[in-house]
C-alpha cells in the first residue's frame, strides 16, 4: 500500500492507493439483498404493478403466474425512473431519466403509453418535473422552471397556470430547498377530487439569503451555483396557498392566517372536495389542520401544542378516512406516538392505540379498521397490526422477530411485506388482510446461503447502563474467530440525531463490515435523543444539541474499553452528517480516549444549518444562543489530543451540510496548532454522489487500518 502525504500547514491531505478494494466485496453482498421496486396497487386490489428490468409488469397478488407487461418495447433511450397509472389504468405516465436538482427533486422526460405505443409529451417543456394525473384522467399537471402547467391529454395542448416563476425568486407548485429536505416533499400542489380545481403553494424566496456553492466540473474557470438556503434564525420563504379554477384559469389566494413566518407543510382535499392545509408555527410547537368550507369560512379541525416541539409533520400525521373522519398520529397525549380518531365536526372520537410503544406508520385504512406498523414487541422491531377504529379487536398480523416494511393493496385485501432481521436478509412476500402468507416474491436465498457458508458474523444486540443511569440499546459485530483472551481494536459507529434510530433488528451491511473481516470489533449505540422510546427519552436533548449525545458516546467508549477483550488504546469513532458532528465532539472532548475519529460531512455549528431542522430541536438562535454555541466543535479545537488521529471528509457540492462547516473546522484546528487529515471530494454532494459514494468508504477502511 502506497501513501502520498502532502503537508499544508497543520493539515495533512492523504491520497491512498489501496492494494485491494475491500468495500467492493461489501457492495457485492449488499447488491444480492433482494427487493421489489416500484410497487403500485391497482384499483381492484387484486393486482399490482412493479418495475422489472426497465419494464412495468402487472401481477396478481394471489396467483403465482407470469406477469403481463404494460408497456410496448422501448428503445435504449427510455429509462424508467418513475411511473404512474392513470385513474382508469388505461395509460401509463413514464418519467424517463433524471437530472438531479437536490436530494429528492429532479427534472426528467415524460412519455405516455397506452400499452401499444409510446407518446412523448410536454413538447414545450424544457425542464419538467413533478407530473401527475388529474383524478378524472384527462389532464396532467406539472412544473417547469418554477411555474405550473396543465397538459390536456386528448387535445395534447398545454395551458400555463402561473407566470411569475423565477429561479431564486418565486416558486409555484413545487417546494424550496428547505421544504424539500426537511418536510420530504417536492410536489406542492393537489387536484380536487372532481378535477375542477388545483390547489398549490407559492414560495416567495426573495428575502431568503443566497448560498453560493462552488462548482468545478473539470472546467478551466470554476463557477458558483447559487441557491436560496435559510440558515437557522434567518428569513424563510413567504409561502402562500392558492387555488386555480381549471375551467376558467382564475386564481384565488386562500387565507392562511395573519402570521407569515410559518410553515404550510401539507395541503390537499378531503374525499368530498373540501380544501385543507397544515399550519405550523416557526417554533414548530403548534400544529393545526385547517379546513376551508364552501362558504369561505375556515375551521381548525385539529390542533396540537407541545412545550418543546410537535414531531415533524409527514404524510402519516393526518389520514382522512372519509368525509367525516380522520386519523391523527401524535405523541403529546401520552408521551408515545399513537393513533386517535377525530371527527371533522365532533372532534376526538376515540383513542385507537395505546401502550408504552409507538405507532411508526399508518399502512392503510378501511371505513372500519386501520393497519399500522409499531414497536410493540421491541423498539428495535416493526410488526404489522390491525385494529378497529374504536380501538377494539387489535390483531398482530406478522409474527417473526425483526423488521417489516409494508406496501398495501387498495382496500387492504393484500399487502406486500418485506422482512429482514439482523441475521436474515430480505424476504418479500404477499400477505392477505389477516397477515397469512400467500406467496413469496423474493427471498435473497443466494445471499443467505453465501453468508451462512462464509460464517459472516451478524449483529449481536445488548444494552448497557451509563454512569448516569441511562440504559441504551446497542449492537456489536465481532470477527469470526473472536477470542475473549485477545485484545481487539474497536470502532464506534453512530448517527445520534434527534428521533433517529441506528440500532434496529434488520439486515444491513456497510463499510464497517469490511473492518470486522480485518479483526476489528464494531459497536453502535443509540443515545439519549434518539427515537422510538417515547417522547421523554427523545426530547431531553432539546435546546442543547450535542451535549447529552456526546456524554453517551463517551460512556459507551469507556464501557467498551473496560471489556477484557478490548484494546483500550485502540478505540475509534465514526459518523456522517449529524454523526460527523458527534464524532468530532467525541474526538475533541475525549481527552485521548479515541485513537482515531472520522467525521464525514459534519455539522460544525448549528448556525450553519437550515431553519426547519435546526430550530425544531434547538429553538431559534435569537432565543437560545447557548444551544448553538456551547456544543459547537469549533469551540473545542484546542482540545484535540495529539494521540487522536482525526480525518475530516467533505464534498464541495454538498448543498445540505455545506463545505463551510469543514472549512471553518479546519480554520479552528489550524489556529489551535493541531494536526489532522482532510479529504475533499470535488463536486460531490452530501451522499458523495454522483461519483464517490464507494470511493469514500474504501478510503475510510484504509484510514482505519492505518490509524486504529
Amino acid at each position: 500500500m502506497k501513501k502520498f502525504l502532502l503537508l499544508l500547514g497543520a493539515t495533512a491531505i492523504s491520497v491512498v492507493a489501496s492494494a485491494q478494494n475491500e468495500y467492493a466485496e461489501i457492495a457485492r453482498l449488499r447488491a444480492m439483498n433482494r427487493h421489489v421496486t416500484g410497487i403500485r396497487s391497482m384499483n381492484d386490489g387484486e393486482h399490482y404493478t412493479v418495475i422489472e428490468n426497465n419494464r412495468i409488469v402487472r401481477y396478481a397478488y394471489a396467483c403465482d403466474e407470469p406477469g403481463t407487461e404494460l408497456l410496448p418495447p422501448s428503445d435504449k433511450h427510455v429509462v424508467i425512473t418513475d411511473y404512474a397509472l392513470s385513474p382508469d389504468e388505461q395509460l401509463v405516465l413514464i418519467a424517463s431519466g433524471a437530472t438531479p436538482i437536490y436530494r429528492h427533486s429532479y427534472t426528467t422526460r415524460y412519455l405516455l403509453s397506452d400499452g401499444s405505443t409510446w407518446q412523448p409529451i410536454l413538447p414545450e417543456a424544457t425542464a419538467p418535473r413533478d407530473a401527475s394525473f388529474s383524478p378524472d384522467g384527462r389532464m396532467i399537471a406539472y412544473s417547469d422552471h418554477n411555474d405550473l402547467y396543465i397538459y390536456d391529454i386528448v387535445s395534447q395542448r398545454t395551458r400555463r397556470l402561473t407566470d411569475d416563476g423565477q429561479w431564486n425568486e418565486t416558486i409555484n407548485g413545487t417546494t424550496d430547498w428547505v421544504y424539500e429536505e426537511e418536510f420530504g416533499i417536492t410536489r406542492a400542489y393537489a387536484f380536487s377530487p372532481d378535477s375542477r380545481r388545483l390547489a398549490y403553494l407559492r414560495f416567495d424566496e426573495s428575502r431568503v439569503p443566497l448560498m453560493q456553492m462552488m462548482r468545478y466540473d473539470g472546467k478551466l474557470h470554476n463557477e458558483a451555483f447559487a441557491f436560496k438556503y435559510p440558515k437557522a434564525g434567518e428569513a424563510n420563504s413567504l409561502v402562500q396557498l392558492w387555488v386555480a379554477d381549471l375551467a376558467t384559469g382564475e386564481r384565488q389566494q386562500i387565507d392562511t392566517g395573519t402570521e407569515s413566518n410559518q410553515y404550510i407543510p401539507r395541503l390537499g382535499f378531503t374525499p368530498d372536495g373540501l380544501l385543507w392545509f397544515h399550519r405550523l408555527n416557526r417554533r414548530q410547537n403548534t400544529f393545526e389542520v385547517v379546513l376551508c368550507l364552501p362558504n369561505g369560512a375556515q375551521r381548525t379541525i385539529y390542533e396540537e401544542r407541545a412545550q418543546q416541539y410537535v414531531e415533524r409533520v409527514d404524510d402519516n400525521t393526518i389520514t382522512f378516512i372519509d368525509k367525516d373522519r380522520f386519523l391523527v398520529r401524535q405523541e403529546s397525549h401520552t408521551g408515545y406516538m399513537h393513533l386517535y380518531l377525530y371527527g371533522i365536526r365532533n372532534g376526538l372520537l376515540a383513542q385507537v392505540t395505546k401502550g408504552p410503544w409507538e405507532v411508526t406508520k399508518v399502512v392503510g385504512t378501511t371505513p372500519k379498521r386501520v393497519w399500522y406498523l409499531s414497536t410493540e414487541t421491541s423498539p428495535l422491531r416493526r410488526n404489522l397490526y390491525s385494529i378497529r377504529l374504536d380501538g377494539k379487536d387489535k390483531r398482530r398480523l406478522t409474527h417473526e422477530e425483526g423488521f417489516y416494511t409494508i406496501a398495501p393493496s387498495r382496500g387492504m385485501k393484500y399487502c406486500i411485506a418485506t422482512f429482514s432481521s439482523a441475521t436474515t436478509p430480505n424476504r418479500v412476500e404477499v400477505l392477505d388482510s389477516e397477515g397469512k402468507p400467500v406467496r413469496t416474491l423474493a427471498d435473497s436465498r443466494e445471499l443467505r446461503d453465501e453468508l451462512a457458508a462464509s460464517g459472516r458474523p451478524a449483529k449481536e444486540f445488548f444494552t448497557f447502563t451509563t454512569e448516569r443511569g441511562d440504559t441504551l440499546n446497542a449492537w456489536m459485530l465481532r470477527p469470526r474467530d473472536f477470542d475473549t483472551t485477545r485484545h481487539y481494536p474497536v470502532l464506534l459507529t453512530q448517527y445520534s440525531g434527534p428521533g433517529s434510530q441506528s440500532v434496529q433488528d434488520r439486515w444491513s451491511m456497510d463499510w464497517e463490515d469490511a473492518l470486522v473481516d480485518k479483526g476489528y470489533v464494531v459497536v453502535c449505540a443509540d443515545g439519549r435523543g434518539t427515537g422510538f422510546r417515547g417522547e421523554k427519552f427523545k426530547k431531553q436533548t432539546y435546546g442543547r444539541l450535542g451535549a447529552l449525545e456526546t456524554e453517551d458516546q463517551l460512556s459507551l467508549a469507556r464501557h467498551i474499553s473496560a471489556q477484557e477483550w478490548a484494546d483500550p488504546n485502540r478505540i475509534g469513532i465514526y459518523g456522517w452528517s449529524y454523526g460527523g458532528f458527534m464524532a468530532l465532539n467525541c474526538a475533541l472532548k475525549g481527552h485521548g480516549l479515541f485513537k482515531m475519529a472520522i467525521a464525514v460531512a459534519p455539522v460544525t455549528s448549528w448556525r450553519y444549518y437550515d431553519t426547519i431542522y435546526t430550530e425544531i430541536y434547538n429553538n431559534l438562535p435569537q432565543y437560545n444562543a447557548a444551544g448553538y454555541d456551547d456544543n459547537s466543535p469549533l469551540r473545542f479545537a484546542r482540545m484535540l489530543d495529539p494521540r487522536t488521529r482525526l480525518l475530516l471528509i467533505h464534498g464541495t457540492a454538498d448543498d445540505n451540510v455545506h463545505f463551510q462547516n469543514t472549512a471553518e473546522m479546519a480554520r479552528a484546528l489550524h489556529r489551535a496548532g493541531k494536526r489532522f487529515d482532510l479529504m475533499i471530494y470535488p463536486d460531490q454532494n452530501h451522499s458523495m454522489r454522483p461519483d464517490d459514494a464507494a470511493n469514500v468508504r474504501q478510503r475510510m477502511i484504509d484510514y482505519t487500518q492505518e490509524n486504529l
